[in-house]
């Protein structure tokens, strides 16, 4: 199989290039710099020239916070750059694998969202992406959309890495806040890239809700990761309108692994994925 990867260079990028493994496949990681996504003859040119069976578009403008200050960067990359690549796979007839996000809901539900759940972003990010969805189905109706949730993992900027950065700046009598009003699923890269590159492989449709198991607030996932990584540093719980930022949140975003569980694809939990984590960050600092 012939595969294209949009967002190489990218920390979910880098775990894709990272975990396919199968030396029967030929794939080709493309950048920014050697396809900027929102310029139709790059991506078509890129396309052309690799011939893929199957497109992987993890690409994208992630910056929550930028996305809501910057909302037409937002739709060029994540909107217009997503239709750009859906156009050009279609017109080789490749098959389509699009990163999406929880991000794309409310957060107003109290269990966890399911694929078929309507579409409800609350931020400039979440909505570049639910755009992006739609648009994607008109082209290709048998694309494949994963969406996902918190990402983490070596080599990009995280939500442990910031916190364990924060931790190694401050004294041990400091105290670290952090929200407890929040509740995601933590995915870590390297899982997410494997159960990308099983749907990739199996030519699954439609759209699937892939996270690591398990559920918990920010504050949750900071005293996890303290404790692993054998940190002293006291986590307190803070709420949200105590820390404002640009761009709103879910307040629920829990992604139900049904779809992906009748796919045979299992996950293992948020937790155990950490020790992998801290083990690969600590080989680079």
């Amino acid at each position: 199989m012939r595969v294209t990867i949009f967002g190489a260079t990218g920390m979910l990028g880098k775990a894709l290039m990272r975990q396919w493994k199968d030396e029967a496949d030929q794939v080709t990681g493309l950048g920014s710099s050697r396809a900027d996504i929102r310029d139709f003859a790059q991506v078509e040119r890129a396309i052309q020239q690799s011939k893929p069976d199957c497109v992987v578009l993890a690409a994208a403008y992630t910056d929550v916070d930028g996305c809501e200050l910057n909302p037409t960067l937002a739709s060029a990359v994540n909107t217009s750059g997503a239709v750009n690549v859906a156009r050009a796979a279609a017109a080789a007839d490749a098959r389509l694998l699009f990163v999406s996000t929880d991000y794309v809901f409310d957060g107003n539900n109290s269990t966890p969202y399911e694929t078929g759940d309507a579409r409800s972003p609350i931020n400039a990010y979440g909505r570049s992406k639910a755009e992006a969805e739609e648009k994607i189905l008109s082209i290709l109706a048998e694309v494949c959309i994963v969406r996902t949730s918190w990402l983490f993992g070596p080599g990009g900027k995280c939500f442990p890495d910031t916190i364990l950065k924060l931790a190694a700046t401050l004294p041990e009598t400091e105290v670290v806040t952090v929200v407890h009003d929040q509740r995601g699923c933590p995915t870590y890269t390297l899982d997410l890239a494997g159960a990308i590159i099983a749907l990739c492989k199996s030519g699954a449709r439609g759209i699937v809700h892939c996270t690591n198991r398990g559920e918990c607030s920010w504050y949750d996932f900071a005293v996890e990761i303290m404790q692993q990584a054998g940190l002293k540093t006291v986590v307190r719980p803070t709420t949200s309108d105590k820390f404002v930022r640009p761009a709103p949140r879910p307040k629920y975003s829990v992604l139900s692994s049904s779809s992906l569980s009748q796919r045979g694809i299992e996950m293992r939990t948020w937790q155990e994925t950490l020790s992998g984590y801290l083990l690969e960050r600590g080989k680079t600092t």
